[in-house]
């Protein structure tokens, strides 16, 4: 584990000699909140190593040894957004073994079932829900961290190949350029959306006001305690006890009966922050206004759903791999001004003008 500064500047030489460089990072989502990047795996032609960001040492100059490297992941996305957010590193290149796989259109397209597929080598699943926040690692920690990045070389090459001979390389590298932009601006939160949760839309606006006050009670509480906020209290909870509350109905029996006091009571002073809250301050409910397509558009969009479903079937990929029904309808609707969003192979493969 390199945990130290001389441990790290001691790595740096093989990093920057190293003609590739495969990474993956574990966070601890399941165990703390918000969660943080625990360990950076890095695997080179020299050996398989693990970088410890815990430690309390700069890993400044790591960072700056990845910088205009090609890095190999598997399935990137997760670990951009997080060495984003919390290290504001973004790579300059990458080779995304998932979505290499999806590009040759298999279905099993999981780290395990790729290297068992390709390399013949079949990985223990290991401890994935484990907190990689411990420390010591287990050893079953370790061997499952590492075998995350050792691979990656011999399953990027067999993929590039593939790829190559199917002339699906360019797809794969401009998927892999769009994924490092995407990933790298952070998500819009809309106020008065992050805290709509799964039901709030069957509740109404008194409801709502209550929901919108225990929602940030819970984010307060999960951040203090540094636990995921489901373990403060569930969704459907919340929903319920929002529900109750604004039909005037006794609420206390909803509450976990093993949460502690002084939350119980944080809680019930949110509930009566939120009976205090005006109805002209109550949150709107959300109607979702569909609009009916034209029967011009709903041609347009049964031409290029047959277009792209023919197009995948001779290609052997997910249809929505080259457009999902949503952005079909997008596309009926304007194909000049969505278009320009789509990726230069999806738009030849479609080829269809509005």
């Amino acid at each position: 584990m390199i945990d130290t500064q001389e441990k790290l500047a001691a790595f740096l030489p093989v990093m920057n000699a190293a003609a590739w460089l495969a990474l993956d990072t574990e966070a601890d989502s399941l165990h703390a909140y918000p969660e943080k990047v625990c360990l950076i795996q890095i695997s080179t032609t020299a050996s398989d190593r693990l970088v410890d960001p815990l430690a309390k040492m700069d890993l400044t100059p790591f960072l700056d040894a990845l910088v205009g490297r090609e890095l190999i992941f598997h399935a990137a996305d997760y670990d951009l957004r997080l060495l984003k957010k919390h290290h504001e590193f973004t790579p300059s290149v990458i080779f995304d073994t998932m979505l290499a796989a999806r590009l040759l259109g298999e279905k099993q397209f999981g780290l395990g079932a790729l290297v068992e597929k390709f390399l013949g080598i079949k990985l223990d699943k290991g401890p994935q829900k484990a907190d990689w926040a411990q420390r010591p690692l287990t050893p079953r920690m370790e061997v499952y961290a590492r075998n995350d990045t050792r691979h990656l070389k011999l399953l990027e090459e067999k993929l590039r190949a593939e790829l190559v001979a199917k002339g699906r390389l360019s797809w794969h590298e401009e998927a892999c350029a769009r994924l490092i932009v995407e990933s790298s601006v952070p998500p819009a939160l809309d106020p008065d959306e992050v805290w709509r949760i799964k039901g709030s839309t069957f509740l109404e606006r008194p409801a709502l006001a209550v929901l919108r006050e225990l929602w940030h009670w819970r984010e307060a509480e999960a951040i203090a305690a540094s636990r995921p906020p489901f373990f403060v209290l569930a969704h459907e909870t919340m929903i319920a006890l929002a529900a109750a509350v604004a039909e005037r109905q006794p609420f206390e029996q909803l509450i976990p009966p093993r949460m502690h006091p002084r939350r119980r009571e944080t809680l019930q002073a949110a509930v009566r922050a939120a009976q205090t809250v005006p109805p002209e301050q109550f949150p709107e409910k959300i109607r979702h206004v569909s609009q009916r397509p034209s029967e011009a558009e709903f041609r347009r969009f049964r031409e290029l759903e047959r277009v792209r479903n023919h197009q995948a079937h001779g290609l052997g990929l997910d249809p929505t791999l080259i457009a999902p029904k949503s952005v079909l309808g997008d596309l009926a609707r304007d194909w000049d001004n969505y278009s320009a969003d789509l990726m230069n192979w999806q738009r030849e493969l479609l080829r269809m003008k509005g």
